[in-house]
């Protein structure tokens, strides 16, 4: 009987720090001691039936505490600015952008639901990256969220990996709060940082505190942990990451090893080929790579290009296999 009572008092004691209300009991949390001692004079089907009915009671709250993003925090994006910068905007007229990001889109998702040609481990995580800075890879990065946000049977997560020079929230009107960086150093948990947006099925993940030891945490087992939960927490969602430029830093180095597919922007009539030729090289061992060609003129071979009112023209070009090859695409 003794332990079935230590049982009882565990769980109530449980309960109690989740907030939950007992039968007869006082809202302020009581020792587990204090639990033990007022369980003592009971029979055991007394003990049993009280357990049941504490955890009935309970059942719905802790459900709720336990629910992904049952405390994230909602922001509205003001979506009438984020159309007048070029972004893809729920309910915008069709257009050659909304266009072209379904054409790029399209072999992204089915990689990551498991419909492509090859079996891909982590295909739901994207990376997008560049060689150099100023290549457009933020501008890519949200409006392929706000595209894929479009579709009917999968969710998007946006997440702000470029952690030495974060601009997600800055682009999006937000103010910086926590994020990855600290969900890292355990400083917080992971759904008191993910932000719901007025954008059905699109949500955020800032990119958090600035550390000095970035590269580290995101190469700790911390992060492959992480990583791993995102990818198969949610079949249907795809996880969105904007990170560094490949040539000046390591941190994208780092997050390309554990990507399904990565998205290489390219600005066109800017970037040397052979910048690009050594971005490459640093991800050889991601199995597929895309690339996508950024501001390109309208009679680029195999693209086309247009004006938006944020000066962006998008082509692309997608490649597989040798980095050599890709580059020429």
């Amino acid at each position: 009987m003794t332990s079935l009572i230590e049982q009882a008092a565990r769980r109530l004691e449980q309960l109690r720090q989740a907030g939950v209300v007992l039968p007869d009991e006082p809202a302020v949390s009581a020792p587990a001691t204090a639990a033990l001692t007022s369980f003592g004079d009971k029979t055991i089907p007394e003990v049993e039936s009280a357990l049941k009915a504490a955890e009935t009671i309970a059942a719905p709250k802790i459900a709720a505490a336990e629910t992904p993003n049952s405390s994230s925090k909602r922001v509205e994006l003001d979506l009438d600015a984020l159309a007048a910068q070029g972004y893809l905007t729920p309910n915008a007229e069709r257009s050659q952008l909304a266009d072209q990001y379904r054409v790029i889109k399209r072999p992204l998702i089915k990689n990551a639901m498991g419909k492509g040609a090859a079996s891909l481990n982590h295909g739901n995580l994207i990376m997008v990256t560049s060689a150099l800075a100023g290549e457009g890879k933020s501008f890519t990065s949200l409006n392929l969220a706000l595209s894929i946000a479009a579709e009917l049977d999968n969710t998007v997560m946006l997440v702000d990996a470029d952690v030495a020079r974060p601009s997600m929230l800055r682009m999006l009107g937000l103010p910086q709060g926590p994020g990855l960086l600290d969900v890292l150093e355990q400083k917080i948990d992971m759904a008191d940082v993910m932000l719901r947006t007025n954008v059905d099925k699109l949500t955020l993940l800032p990119s958090g505190s600035p550390h000095q030891r970035a590269t580290e945490l995101l190469a700790s087992d911390a992060m492959i942990k992480l990583l791993d939960d995102m990818a198969r927490r949610y079949p249907d969602r795809i996880i969105i990451f904007d990170s560094p430029p490949l040539l000046l830093t390591t941190e994208s180095r780092v997050l390309a090893s554990h990507m399904g597919q990565i998205v290489v922007v390219v600005r066109a009539e800017s970037t040397s080929q052979s910048a690009v030729q050594q971005a490459l090289a640093t991800i050889e061992s991601c199995p597929l790579k895309m690339m996508l060609l950024n501001q390109a003129s309208g009679n680029a071979s195999g693209s086309y290009g247009y004006g938006t009112g944020a000066g962006y023209g998008y082509g692309y070009g997608y490649g597989y296999g040798d980095s050599s090859e890709a580059a020429k695409g």
